[in-house]
């Protein structure tokens, strides 16, 4: 039996390819922030590791990079902050102020 997710699109987003859209549903996922086991791990065409958080919507499946600037947007969403833009605007989500100390993720 094939399982569900196998027939999804995948799509990996960086902080700068975050839109509102995506940026709203891992605030509803994750209204606490998400933590280590909500993490996953895999390499990526650079053999590089990449570690995200996973977002599955009904024809897509999201892996969204970890980032502490995405830490830092989850944190202090406001669904006002985008009511100007399109849903899937990348150029909506800016980045945020951060202290030296965020810079160590």
């Amino acid at each position: 039996m094939k399982n569900r997710n196998e027939n999804l699109k995948r799509v990996i987003v960086d902080f700068k390819k975050l839109t509102p859209e995506i940026l709203a549903m891992l605030v509803d996922k994750f209204p606490d922030g998400y933590d280590d086991r909500d993490i996953v791990s895999f390499k990526n065409a650079k053999n590089e590791l990449i570690e995200a958080v996973e977002l599955i919507t009904e024809d897509t499946k999201y892996l969204v990079k970890v980032s502490a600037k995405l830490e830092v947007t989850m944190d202090n969403y406001d669904e006002d902050d985008y009511e100007d833009f399109d849903d899937n605007d990348p150029e909506a989500v800016q980045d945020p102020k951060m202290d030296e100390s965020d810079d160590d993720f």
